[in-house]
């Protein structure tokens, strides 16, 4: 790619970024050509759909996904507080921009999202911990990770679209967890 088109490429996924984290996937993609000082033809050029957009703002995203994970499994504590602080995690990595929980847990399990590689990694992600409290004896037998990616993405799109704040999340979360958790 010469320099003036990787720097125009490199603009717009920028831009993107932050038009997606105040308006959500949905926003016009000509106010992103716009405000990257681009015509929408070189958008267009680059990226020839919004599947195609997503897809490259969120190549950074993965990354975060795996070190998230890392960190959650790192600490100390019981189970439930394991599970806990992972799920807040859960919600921040897929809360970054407005309309992401909906986005990435609808197109969990979808085989023809385009998007589906990065939602893998989210499913990944969730199987981590899961084996982890299956190792420790505390995890439910029913219990797998598209279902928990689905159920904490429930939590998340709610919180998303009804603007709720962090204290209101949490106590969701808390029933989330004392369902997956096994009885003692």
């Amino acid at each position: 790619m010469r320099a003036d088109a990787q720097r125009n490429y490199d603009r717009i996924v920028e831009t993107a970024r932050e038009v997606f984290r105040e308006k959500g996937y949905d926003a016009p993609l000509d106010e992103i050509a716009k405000k990257a000082d681009v015509g929408p033809g070189t958008l267009y050029r680059h990226f020839p759909s919004r599947d195609d957009l997503i897809d490259a703002v969120m190549k950074a995203w993965v990354d975060s996904v795996t070190e998230a994970t890392d960190k959650a499994l790192a600490r100390e504590g019981g189970p439930r507080e394991l599970l806990l602080g992972w799920f807040e995690t859960y919600v921040g990595l897929i809360s970054a921009h407005k309309g992401g929980p909906a986005k990435l847990t609808g197109a969990i399990g979808d085989k023809d999202s385009p998007i589906r590689s990065k939602c893998q990694v989210l499913v990944s992600s969730n199987r981590r911990v899961l084996d982890r409290l299956q190792a420790d004896g505390v995890l439910r037998p029913d219990v797998d990770e598209v279902q928990l990616s689905r159920l904490v993405g429930g939590v998340a799109t709610v919180a998303d679209q009804s603007d709720l704040p962090t204290a209101a999340v949490r106590p969701l979360l808390e029933v989330l967890a004392d369902g997956v958790l096994v009885r003692s």
